[in-house]
């Protein structure tokens, strides 16, 4: 059985009958494809609801809302509910349980380092000031080699202290590019699924790469 730590994790609407299996034989008899395990960072609680920490959060919530199985691919989703900065501790069991290897999982999170909206798929990296994703390495025993969906939320104002800034909610110009982000970033993950990553980054990361050019950068 899935342990009381582990369940809390599973966002509340997984994939088909994925977040029923109470095993790992039946999680493996849905299908022969071996599945994705796509996780996105953030706060739980109402409190951060919204704010840019959690756009993986939201990243997540609009996949699950969008579809079952991709094209016969069984897909499983999860928040940890461990808060951010110790997401790994989630993380890193869920993974384990499954026995997925790391090629197989996905973590969707904000990044300060990319224009608000802005999107960036990438097969491997490290953690940059990201404390959430630090904790996620060091509970894959220090492995970096997991795929990314690196969420662009803009840098803070001025002198602005960035632990401050990730927990404001976005203004309204910022909150529309983020639900469109979503939007495409539901696409993203659809193609990952479906095409690879490799293919998924060379489409999106394309039509990505020169967006931030058709608006400035937001800055709250």
């Amino acid at each position: 059985m899935l342990s009381s730590r582990l369940t809390p994790f599973l966002a509340e609407r997984c994939i088909s009958s994925l977040r029923k299996s109470s095993s790992t034989s039946s999680f493996s008899s849905l299908s022969q494809i071996q599945p994705w395990l796509f996780i996105g960072l953030g706060n739980p609680g109402e409190k951060y609801q919204s704010t840019r920490h959690n756009v993986g959060f939201d990243m997540i919530d609009a996949f699950a809302q969008s579809q079952g199985v991709v094209d016969g691919v069984p897909v499983l989703l999860a928040k940890p509910q461990t808060y951010m900065n110790l997401s790994g501790e989630s993380v890193g069991p869920l993974a384990a349980y499954y026995k997925l290897p790391l090629n197989r999982v996905l973590v969707a999170y904000d990044d300060m380092d990319l224009p608000c909206g802005v999107l960036r798929l990438q097969p491997k990296g490290g953690f940059g000031q990201h404390s959430g994703l630090k904790s996620v390495i060091y509970h894959f025993r220090k492995n970096r080699e997991f795929c990314r969906l690196r969420i662009g939320i803009g840098r803070p104002p001025g002198q602005m202290d960035p632990k401050a800034f990730v927990l404001q909610k976005f203004n309204r110009t910022g909150r529309e590019r983020i639900d469109s982000a979503v939007k495409e970033g539901v696409d993203i993950l659809k193609m990952v699924a479906t095409k690879g990553l490799t293919e998924a980054a060379r489409l999106s990361n394309a039509d990505q790469k020169y967006k931030h050019l058709r608006s400035d950068d937001l800055q709250d």
